[in-house]
């Protein structure tokens, strides 16, 4: 409609027509919250707020239950064969009398294990450092040397990855069987144990470092080569430093699986380089465990698997959590 000036307005009185500009609709709060993301319920809100706390419990509890058997297996080992066969564990905490460290002291006087803890010790130690050693080498060169074959040998590297453990005991063994230089054995000596878990060891740690090493940024390395610096100072100044949690992250794994290797240690090794998973094994019984000996030495051989992984547990989750954010 028109008023007495000849301006045109709308039903409710606002300007209108083609000179005007037609006023914007009120916007409901109902339909633009509609509209919006949705309104939480309060026990989507409550879970909300207590998932930190929840996740937290939860994993507590979960650590706990892991943590079981290791406690139990503790325990066990301070108390006498005696109480150990008339319950369980557990009623050590209705009985504290019944612990007692004499199974340690047993166990520790004893000469043939207190030498299969070394052997150990002298068969992983340089399984661990050798097989990072040569595989860090090796992955530098995978990743970033220019050489003739260099894909083709890294498939083979990577092929290797599936070959089973158990296919390569009886070649081997034949092989060592052959192999004595100055009547010096490699056949049931330390040195052919030590020899079997570097060569099943570096496949895995190859492929697992190069691909760590290959996405260290070029710039990096080309920066390095403008300053003179050779292929081993490059290595030693640039990739070994930005590398080590990756580095630590594979020595952990290297060390926990010679340490508890069982199968190589009952093909190669003799009576007198038996590690302490032989040793142990060597002490159950036909109809029962020997638990006096087992539990203690089990722990024994237990602690310093710990020791490791907790003293290096920083590099371990730095390389675990390695390329996962950018």
């Amino acid at each position: 409609m028109s008023t007495a000036d000849g301006t045109d307005v709308t039903p409710d009185g606002a300007p209108g027509g083609a000179g005007g500009t037609a006023a914007a609709p009120e916007k409901d709060p109902a339909a633009n919250g509609a509209a919006g993301a949705p309104r939480r319920g309060l026990a989507a809100r409550l879970v909300g707020r207590a998932g930190g706390t929840v996740a937290q419990v939860l994993l507590v509890l979960v650590a706990l239950f892991w943590l079981v058997p290791t406690f139990g297996l503790f325990v066990e080992s301070l108390r006498s064969t005696e109480d150990n066969g008339a319950g369980g564990w557990w009623k050590v905490f209705s009985h504290p009398a019944q612990i007692t460290t004499s199974a340690y002291g047993s166990l520790l006087d004893k000469p043939d294990f207190v030498d299969s803890f070394w052997n150990t010790v002298l068969i992983t130690v340089p399984a661990t450092v050798l097989v990072v050693a040569i595989a860090s080498l090796a992955a530098y060169a995978f990743a970033w040397l220019e050489f003739p074959g260099r894909d083709w040998l890294f498939l083979i590297v990577v092929a290797l990855l599936v070959v089973p453990v158990q296919v390569a005991l009886l070649p081997v063994a034949k092989l060592y069987g052959n192999i004595e230089v100055g009547g010096f054995k490699m056949y049931g000596s330390i040195t052919g144990v030590v020899l079997f878990h570097v060569a099943f060891g570096l496949p895995f740690a190859i492929f697992l470092l190069r691909n760590f090493f290959a996405a260290i940024p070029r710039d990096l390395l080309e920066a390095a080569r403008m300053d003179g610096g050779s292929e081993w100072t490059i290595f030693r100044r640039v990739i070994f430093p930005l590398g080590g949690p990756a580095i630590a992250s594979l020595g952990i794994f290297q060390f926990l699986w010679v340490w508890n290797d069982l199968l190589v240690a009952l093909v190669f090794a003799n009576t007198g380089a038996q590690p302490m998973t032989k040793w142990l094994q060597s002490q159950m019984r036909q109809f029962t465990g020997n638990i006096d000996i087992l539990a203690p030495g089990a722990f024994l051989s237990l602690v310093v698997p710990l020791v490791v992984f907790f003293a290096f547990q920083r590099y371990f989750v730095q390389g675990v959590l390695a390329g996962s954010v950018k």
